[in-house]
C-alpha cells in the first residue's frame, strides 16, 4: 500500500467493477471468441473478417455516430450491424442478427466467478461501509451475485456519460448521501477511475495488481490518495481488520 496524500478516513466507498473485482480482461477476450464462433455459424461470410478489420468497423461506427461514445453494448450491436451489412444481410435482418449476437455475448460476458478475495473483501467492507458500483461496463451484476453488497450499481449508458465524466459520481454522492471528500473510490483505472474519482472531489484508490510504477503509466494525469496491489488491504485502510 502507498499513499500519494496524507490519508482521513472516510464513511463509504464506490468500486468499479471490470478488472477492479475480476480480471475482465480474460473474460471479454473468451466471450468475445464465443461471439465470433457464433456469428460464423449463422453467417459463414463473417469468416472472412480478421480482428483489425472488426477495429476498423468499430471505429467507423463510433466516427459515423460519436453519440454512442461510452456506450459499450451499442457500439458492439451497431459494429455488427455493419458487419452484417457487409455481408450482405439487409438491413431488418442484420439488425435482427446484431440483437440475437448481442444478447449471446452478454450472457457470455457474465459467465464466470468473481475470486473468492472480492466477494470476502466486498462482505466485510458492506458490514461497516455503505457500498456504491460505479461502472463503465456491462457485466450482469446480478448474476455474478455482486448485487447484494452494494447500495446502488451505477452504470454507464443507462444513468449518465462513462467516467471520467462526473455524473456517475454525482449520482453515487446522492445515494450515499455524504459529502464528495468522504467517499473513497477504487478503480483500476487511472483516467476513467482516479481522474474521474479526483475531479468529483472523491478521494481515489489506484488498485495496480500489474504493480506497475505509476511513473510510467501514460494516463496518469492525476495523482490517487493511495494505490493498492490486492483488495484485501483496503480491509487494512479501513480498519475493517487491523494491521
Amino acid at each position: 500500500m502507498k499513499f500519494y496524500r496524507r490519508w482521513q478516513p472516510v464513511n463509504a466507498l464506490t468500486f468499479d467493477l471490470d478488472d477492479t473485482l475480476y480480471d475482465n480482461r480474460v473474460v471479454i477476450v473468451r466471450a468475445e471468441q464465443l461471439l465470433l464462433d457464433w456469428l460464423e455459424d449463422r453467417c459463414e461470410a463473417m469468416a472472412a473478417f480478421d480482428w483489425s478489420q472488426w477495429q476498423v468497423m468499430r471505429q467507423r461506427v463510433i466516427d459515423e455516430n460519436p453519440s454512442l461514445i461510452g456506450f459499450v453494448t451499442e457500439i458492439r450491436r451497431a459494429q455488427i450491424v455493419l458487419a452484417a451489412t457487409l455481408c450482405g444481410l439487409h438491413a431488418p435482418e442484420a439488425r435482427l442478427l446484431a440483437d440475437d449476437a448481442v444478447a449471446f455475448f452478454l450472457f457470455e460476458r457474465s459467465n464466470f466467478t468473481v475470486p473468492d478475495e472480492a466477494l470476502e473483501t466486498l462482505s466485510l467492507l458492506a458490514s461497516r461501509y455503505p457500498l456504491v458500483a460505479i461502472t463503465n461496463g456491462n457485466v450482469d451484476s446480478d448474476k455474478l451475485g455482486l448485487t447484494p453488497y452494494f447500495k446502488q450499481v451505477l452504470r454507464a449508458g443507462p444513468d449518465g456519460a462513462a467516467k471520467p465524466d462526473g455524473t456517475l459520481f454525482v449520482k453515487a454522492q446522492q445515494a450515499l448521501a455524504m459529502p464528495a471528500s468522504d467517499i473513497l473510490h477504487v478503480g483500476d483505472h487511472l483516467k476513467s477511475d482516479v481522474r474521474g474519482a479526483v475531479l468529483a472531489g472523491f478521494k481515489a484508490c489506484w488498485f495496480n495488481d500489474t504493480r506497475q510504477p505509476l511513473t510510467q503509466q501514460r494516463r496518469a494525469s492525476l495523482l490517487p490518495d493511495v494505490e493498492i496491489s490486492h483488495l484485501s488491504q483496503l480491509l487494512t485502510l479501513t480498519g475493517c481488520v487491523e494491521s
